[in-house]
């Protein structure tokens, strides 16, 4: 698995989300979901995955929170945070969903999608305590079955071929294949030019690749 930004950042990641999620929906008494929400809008979210600098290590949970909140309602204050003992269910959510991103490789916006934020505070009563392993493999049970497996993952595998193959044989990049099976990127987007190198090795139509071939 290739991953967005270098693992170096991931303990930072995990502080900064924790934080985050902490700050705004304990101190902040802001609703997890809404929190979820305004992450995304606020385009933090994806800047995070993608493993900016300037926010995984250039600036605190709270400060995040901030920016988020700022650019969101513009003009809000926000109280100090509390920074309470021990490490709370949203706390420990920001961490493991933190890893999972990261993991996974998928964005913010499908993960909360498929899963909800509000759904994932309440596992820690039963994962916090475990290795972070079986956290991950429950949100992929969770992410599957609310998302089917994309077409071009289906032919791909019906044709015995490995991601390393299509890619030696198509010229697509590895990293591109791996995006557009975990839809991360979408492949309807893709370039004609790329679809078609990906068909002839698959031996398929350019349609059949696509996940919504006819919008």
């Amino acid at each position: 698995m290739t991953h967005a930004y270098s693992e170096s950042y991931l303990s930072d990641a995990k502080d900064r989300l924790s934080q985050f999620f902490d700050y705004l929906i304990n101190d902040c008494g802001m609703k997890a979901d809404w929190v979820a929400s305004i992450f995304l809008s606020s385009g933090y979210a994806e800047q995070f995955e993608r493993g900016n600098p300037a926010i995984l290590a250039g600036m605190s949970g709270i400060e995040l929170a901030r920016v988020v909140v700022e650019a969101t309602y513009k003009k809000k204050k926000l109280p100090e945070p509390r920074y309470s003992e021990g490490l709370s269910p949203e706390y420990w959510a920001g961490w493991a969903l933190a890893e999972y991103q990261w993991y996974s490789g998928k964005r913010f916006k499908d993960i909360f999608e498929h899963v909800k934020l509000s759904e994932i505070i309440p596992m820690y009563l039963v994962y916090h305590e475990m290795d972070v392993s079986k956290f991950i493999e429950t949100m992929d049970e969770k992410c599957a079955i609310a998302l089917p497996e994309c077409r071009l993952k289906k032919l791909r595998e019906s044709r015995g071929l490995s991601q390393s193959e299509l890619a030696k044989r198509s010229g697509v990049s590895l990293r591109s294949i791996q995006m557009y099976e975990q839809r991360v990127n979408d492949i309807d987007k893709a370039q004609a030019q790329t679809i078609y190198k990906l068909s002839r090795v698959i031996g398929c139509a350019i349609e059949d690749l696509l996940e919504k071939p006819m919008e």
